[in-house]
This record gives structure tokens, C-alpha cells and sequence, in this order.
């Protein structure tokens, strides 16, 4: 008997892949709050979102989104106490571990952004471990910011640009937005289309302020542990019905009217 071929899920939200965005971004916000609501210790929100990352990564391979990047832990995060930075970081280092079959199983290719200083040896190892085996993946590309601060990232960026153009790499006159996104921890990875921030804070907390110059937000009201492949979906149609002008006065291939 001949099996179906699979249903292609973009289908049912009634869209085109042209509608899609390319690259979807998250604040994962609410954790903390979430496990209050519940009667718990921070800690336990913080594990709960970490289960639903596996779910929204899973729907994003299936909806074939070219790439998504994660808000995990800001180098303002540093400030919380020692022992919930200790349980953040152990978590990571048992997520990296127990999802590289879901990652490989959905060819996702793994990336980090962030810098790399102040995170522990077992969370470079296990990561640095998770980009080798998911590098040859043509899927989707998960990007997890981690110790991540965006005006970190563009001074990185500036230290970069200028010693090559110490070194007589290149000129300053030469220097163009390119030169700056080439520069930048996301090199290769297209511009955020969306942004999406849950628990209905409506700030961007020095999150890819450079690649986020035209992205669309979305605010969800849920906590990120509540977030759902429906809710994700809601987002990208709710993407998908704004007219994007990029400075100008109608959308690209739009007709212009007087």
C-alpha cells in the first residue's frame, strides 16, 4: 500500500513560503514568573522553558523557517544570584547533550552568538561538541544567544573592522553597512524578519540591535513556558499581514499611486 507523502504544515496556515519569514527571533520571557504562578522556584520555570525550546525548534524545521535565533542568557544576566547563574549553566550544559537528537533528527545546524569568555569549560566543550556534529545540516539554523549583549557585539565588530584596517585590509572610506554585518557574531545568517517577546514586555534589551533594524515585533502576552506552536503560528500570520515599506511609501513590487 503507498504511504502519503508528508503534509506540508506551511500549508495550513494558509500561506504562501513567500509569506514566511526568514528569520525568526525570540526573547524568551517569563520563566521566572511562570514557576511563581505555579507555586515553584525560579529554577523550576527555567527548566519548564528549557523543555519548550525542543517544541519551538521542532515546529520551526517543520514550517521550514530558514533560521531562528534564541535570547538564552545576556551578559546583564551575570547580575542574578551565583546559584541560579550555576543551575542556568548546567542546564545548558544538559540541554546541548540530551537535544542533539532532535537537532540531527531535523537537521537543524547548530550556532552560538555571544562571547565566548565567562562561560564555563563544560558549556564551550558541550557546545563547541553540538556545532562540529550539526555543521554539514541544511536545515534549519538554531542560533542560541548566550552570554549575549548586542552593544558587546557591535564594540567586537568595531575592534575587528579597525585592526583590519590597521593591518591596511581596509580602508576606512570602504567601510559600508556590509563591511559592519560581516563583522558581526551573525555573520551568514540573514536579518531577523520577526521579532518575538513573550510575557507582553515590549523592550529589545540589547538584542540584535543592529540586525533588528527592520524586523517586525510581536508581543505575546503568554510566558515563555505557556508558548505554543499555535501561538508561533499566530505570529508569523500576524508577520505575514503587515505591509513591509523598508523606508519607502508602498511595500516592494507594490504599485505606487499618486
Amino acid at each position: 500500500m503507498a504511504t502519503e507523502p508528508p503534509v506540508d504544515v506551511r500549508l495550513l496556515l494558509g500561506l504562501s513560503p513567500e509569506q514566511f519569514p526568514r528569520h525568526i527571533a525570540i526573547i524568551m520571557d517569563g520563566n521566572g514568573r511562570w514557576a511563581e504562578g505555579q507555586g515553584q522556584p525560579r529554577l523550576f520555570g527555567h527548566q519548564s522553558g528549557a523543555k519548550n525550546v525542543r517544541v519551538i525548534v521542532t515546529h520551526c524545521a517543520k514550517l521550514k523557517i530558514e533560521a531562528l535565533t534564541l535570547f538564552c542568557f545576556s551578559t546583564e544576566n551575570w547580575k542574578r544570584p551565583s546559584h541560579e547563574i550555576d543551575f542556568l549553566m548546567d542546564l545548558y550544559v544538559q540541554y546541548l547533550i540530551a537535544e542533539r537528537k532532535t537537532i540531527m533528527d531535523n537537521d537543524v545546524r547548530f550556532l552560538h552568538i555571544g562571547r565566548r569568555t565567562g562561560l564555563s569549560d563544560a558549556v564551550l566543550a558541550e557546545m563547541d561538541r553540538t556545532v562540529e556534529m550539526s555543521r554539514k545540516n541544511k536545515g534549519l539554523q538554531l542560533c542560541l544567544a548566550l552570554n549575549y549583549g548586542s552593544r558587546d557585539e557591535i564594540i567586537d565588530a568595531v575592534r575587528r573592522i579597525a585592526r583590519d584596517a590597521l593591518d591596511g585590509k581596509i580602508k576606512p572610506e570602504e567601510i559600508d553597512e556590509s563591511t559592519v554585518s560581516n563583522s558581526l557574531y551573525t555573520a551568514g545568517l540573514p536579518d531577523p524578519d520577526l521579532l518575538i517577546r513573550t510575557a507582553n514586555e515590549r523592550r529589545l534589551s540589547n538584542f540584535l540591535l543592529w540586525q533588528m533594524s527592520y524586523a517586525e515585533i510581536h508581543v505575546c502576552k503568554k510566558l515563555w513556558p505557556e508558548f505554543t506552536p499555535e501561538d508561533l503560528d499566530a505570529a508569523i500570520q500576524d508577520f505575514a499581514s503587515r505591509e513591509r515599506r523598508f523606508g519607502d511609501v508602498s511595500a516592494p513590487g507594490a504599485e505606487r499611486t499618486r
